[in-house]
């Protein structure tokens, strides 16, 4: 007895299955993501965050992670992992969630079938939504992963922890604030907005960087798709619409190049503004207004130019490479056997 093709057809997803797909696969990805670039994140931050110091501590990337290994071993490498870990599984799940649905919101919009394949420029403004919607989920996160990220390069007094003295000098506890300490302190000096600190450079950082980050790697995967069909006469068993493994590792390789250049200088005002405490304490009964945005965006372009708002550029490039190739593996691959 023949079976009818429409029965042979998947079962299309519920919205609710369609977003716990979508939150399930971007948090292994985010996740797996994470663990691999986590040392050179660090890295970069403590380059972000010496750019209004008097003095250097780290002569460049190399040297900072010498530095860390050798003055707090392979646990200072992965210092402030859980905030980061748990940051990627909710930025990822977020960000491809919220684009998927845009996209959808889109569609609705203009009255093309849920199907249709939107056009680049409505793909980069469901992408900048996405981002949008992610930073305001992103920035404590963030915030409390910079401030366990320069916990040792800090002054012991604005840890908020006690000091021991030893030969006239003070020495720091081995034994620093885990991430629930560091977040409740937070709220205790600064209420639940304080968890928002550097949400501006967040924002921007994350609408920009999105668009560039999902529009790159659609555009860059649209382009190896058309390669693969103009050189398919001999018969391909993939999907002509289906990316490859190293097709996916490619545009997202790209796409990551494309999502830390461009708007960079925006993280890095927000690693200092989340750093400041720790770093540049204003001791007690200071009176001066707090850091925004544009005046510390200021500060540091005085300090040291395009250079220093770039500081740390060059390692987190490098690694995004890696790490976005490895999100846009996963993802893919597990949307093309489980999805």
């Amino acid at each position: 007895m023949d079976v009818p093709a429409d029965a042979l057809a998947p079962t299309p997803l519920s919205p609710a299955a369609r977003a716990l797909k979508e939150i399930a696969f971007g948090s292994i990805a985010g996740m797996a993501s994470k663990v691999f670039e986590h040392p050179f994140d660090l890295t970069k931050v403590r380059l972000q965050t010496q750019v209004l110091d008097d003095s250097a501590r780290f002569n460049g990337p190399i040297d900072c992670l010498r530095q860390t290994f050798k003055n707090e071993g392979i646990r200072g490498l992965y210092r402030g992992l859980p905030a980061p870990v748990v940051g990627a599984m909710a930025e990822n799940a977020s960000l491809f969630l919220s684009y998927r649905e845009l996209q959808n919101l889109i569609r609705q919009f203009t009255g093309d079938p849920p199907s249709h394949k939107l056009p680049l420029h409505q793909l980069t403004l469901a992408a900048a939504g996405s981002g949008a919607i992610t930073s305001l989920v992103l920035t404590p996160i963030e915030l409390v992963k910079c401030k366990m990220q320069v916990q040792l390069l800090a002054p012991a007094s604005a840890l908020g922890i006690p000091v021991t003295t030893a030969s006239g000098s003070a020495t720091v506890p081995a034994r620093l604030p885990g991430p629930i300490s560091v977040l409740m302190s937070v709220i205790h000096t600064s209420g639940f907005r304080g968890l928002w600190l550097g949400q501006s450079g967040t924002f921007i950082r994350e609408t920009g960087g999105s668009a560039a980050w999902f529009g790159t790697k659609e555009y860059v995967a649209s382009l190896l798709i058309a390669r693969r069909k103009k050189g398919s006469q001999n018969s391909d068993s993939s999907s002509p619409h289906e990316l490859l493994t190293w097709e996916s590792a490619l545009s997202g390789a790209c796409a990551g190049v494309a999502f830390n250049f461009v708007l960079f200088p925006a993280d890095t005002v927000k690693s200092a503004m989340q750093t400041e405490e720790e770093l540049r304490p204003r001791g007690p009964g200071a009176t001066a207004p707090k850091s925004t945005f544009i005046g510390t965006f200021r500060q540091m372009y005085k300090a040291q130019g395009i250079r220093g708002l770039y500081a740390g550029c060059g390692i987190t490039i490098a690694r995004s490479v890696v790490s976005s190739a490895m999100i846009f593996v996963i993802y893919d691959e597990l949307n093309r056997r489980f999805g």
